[in-house]
């Protein structure tokens, strides 16, 4: 069985999704970006148009000579997901941290993709196995997930179920090399995968010592890179991936310390509108 993937359809336009949807098509790929509505697709064009600015500023091969750019008019965007998905050779899922609704795209794209069609969820910590058995296809599904600002920290850890095919396993892991990642293969199931075992904890930490009244955002992050070199502590971290993805961990956590974190995050930012860099101001305020 040989499996060619060329056409790649990206659900999701967020952070990490418009990410994912830029890198694959700056690479070669003919991508297609999904999200619920219009206003969502306006915000992705915005994405894609930094995206390119921010491949230029870092120097990225090409970037200098407008590929940026044509990536961002390249993509196809849709709201309609019969359209998006109904010629895709692999499907990346990156929509919200939510079981539920996770589950519930997967029983849609099961009757909307062709019966060929790869699908890989970008889950931050979420097992595939707790959603491969809505997918009518386990033997083509696994778990791609990518780190943010994927152009600069390029690993795509893949973790597949014991059904899912060996021969697709290795096919995404070749679409991972072949969109410039390092892939990372993970040999059985882990919440969390590699990189998010490591992370969490480190974020979780440093939201109880604030959340805790021990400490400032500015103080844990100080001490984090004074104390280690790093560029950044746990707070600047978190204000670039979104508060909406750790709050949605937290909430779904059967931990009460994470259920008692994800509520001290929501009062004091989510619901004051303070959801990290995308909206100018999280734990920190940026822009103007």
């Amino acid at each position: 069985m040989t499996i060619d993937i060329r056409k790649v359809t990206v659900l999701g336009t967020g952070v990490l999704g418009s990410q994912i949807a830029f890198q694959t098509a700056y690479s070669g790929f003919d991508v297609t970006a999904y999200d619920i509505n219009d206003e969502a697709l306006t915000a992705a064009k915005g994405r894609f148009d930094g995206l390119a600015a921010a491949y230029r500023a870092d120097k990225m091969p090409g970037a200098a000579d407008g590929k940026g750019e044509k990536t961002a008019a390249a993509i196809a965007l849709s709201s309609d997901l019969a359209q998006a998905v109904h010629d895709a050779d692999l499907i990346i899922e990156a929509i919200p941290e939510v079981l539920s609704l996770k589950q519930d795209t997967y029983e849609k794209l099961a009757k909307l993709a062709p019966e060929r069609t790869i699908f890989a969820s970008n889950s931050s910590t979420l097992l595939p196995s707790a959603m491969k058995d809505f997918t009518g296809r386990p033997d083509r599904f696994l778990a791609l997930h990518f780190a943010n600002l994927v152009w600069k920290y390029n690993t795509a850890e893949v973790m597949g179920t014991p059904e899912t095919d060996p021969k697709v396993y290795q096919a995404v892991v070749d679409f991972a090399s072949a969109i410039g990642m390092v892939p990372i293969e993970i040999h059985k199931e882990k919440a969390g995968y590699v990189l998010n075992s490591l992370l969490v904890p480190w974020l979780n930490s440093g939201m109880a010592l604030v959340a805790g009244g021990y400490a400032d955002p500015e103080a844990v992050d100080k001490t984090w890179m004074i104390g280690t070199g790093a560029p950044n502590g746990p707070f600047r971290a978190l204000d670039v991936i979104g508060l909406t993805t750790p709050y949605n961990i937290l909430a779904n956590s059967e931990d009460p310390n994470g259920q008692a974190l994800a509520k001290w995050l929501k009062s004091n930012y989510i619901d004051k509108g303070k959801l990290g860099v995308a909206t100018g101001e999280g734990f920190y305020k940026y822009g103007a």
